[in-house]
């Protein structure tokens, strides 16, 4: 049995439906306080992050042998007066998570599943249709310039990514405008559209962090991504081949035609 740790978005839900459609045996939990969505009449369990150590003592004793965390969660403060006897062992290893970069909280969040003899897998591996083959599915293509401005962020991310910054920039003519941190990409595209008064081209640039692990936190685009790049005054988005989750596939490249936008899944 696969247990989903779940956060928010629309991720957590379409892996849940992924499940079902192959048939295979999951349950689904949520921290406190962030609610999965789409999860529709199957049950999900709620638990505290300083009862970590008795979810997981739970999903074992259920069956669970795998585990797979998708969607957003902020980081929650620990409260000690809280912490349960299952936990207690496991707080020295959550607070310095918690004071870690993204990558570094992660790979500590995922040490603790996996010696609790759970592995580990990305949403890929349940949902590998999220992962477009390389090529541009859209009706707008990008030009000579998208190519330079592509190269260009994607120097950016490579330089960025030892300081576990974020996963995107906006690159327009060979300028960086924006680059992606803690607030996320929905809030950089609407920084953006909102000092927008005329054409700007470009394009938003999305991939992981070079040497990240796979297994979590892969990046991912929706048919918001879309549209704050069209309120934004770009030509287009670009994604890694093989390393951006595109959520709803057929919706986002529909969006983008509807909008003029390219979608680059460049390899």
């Amino acid at each position: 049995m696969l247990a989903l740790i779940a956060g928010q978005g629309r991720l957590p839900g379409l892996l849940a439906a992924a499940l079902e459609r192959g048939g295979r045996a999951f349950t689904v939990a949520e921290l406190d306080g962030f609610p999965a969505e789409g999860m529709g009449a199957h049950p999900v369990r709620r638990f505290r992050l300083e009862h970590l150590g008795t979810l997981l003592r739970d999903l074992v004793a259920d069956g669970a042998t795998e585990v797979c965390l998708a969607g957003a969660v902020r980081r929650p403060a620990v409260d000690p007066a809280a912490v349960d006897a299952a936990t207690a062992p496991l707080v020295p290893r959550i607070l310095a998570a918690l004071h870690s970069g993204d990558d570094g909280a992660l790979r500590a969040l995922v040490a603790i599943f996996e010696d609790a003899g759970l592995r580990v897998v990305g949403a890929s591996d349940i949902a590998p249709e999220l992962l477009l083959e390389a090529g541009v599915p859209t009706h707008a293509q990008p030009q000579p310039v998208h190519t330079s401005d592509a190269d260009r962020a994607a120097a950016v991310l490579a330089a960025l990514a030892p300081l576990d910054v974020g996963q995107g920039c906006v690159v327009s003519r060979g300028q960086v405008l924006a680059i992606e941190a803690l607030p996320g990409t929905d809030w950089m595209l609407s920084s953006l559209a909102a000092g927008h008064d005329g054409p700007r081209g470009g394009l938003f640039f999305k991939a992981p962090k070079s040497a990240q692990d796979r297994r979590f936190d892969l990046p991912a685009i929706g048919v918001q991504t879309v549209q704050g790049a069209a309120a934004a005054g770009l030509d287009g988005i670009v994604i890694e081949a093989g390393g951006v989750l595109v959520l709803d596939p057929e919706a986002v490249i529909a969006e983008a035609d509807a909008r003029g936008l390219f979608l680059w899944v460049r390899r």
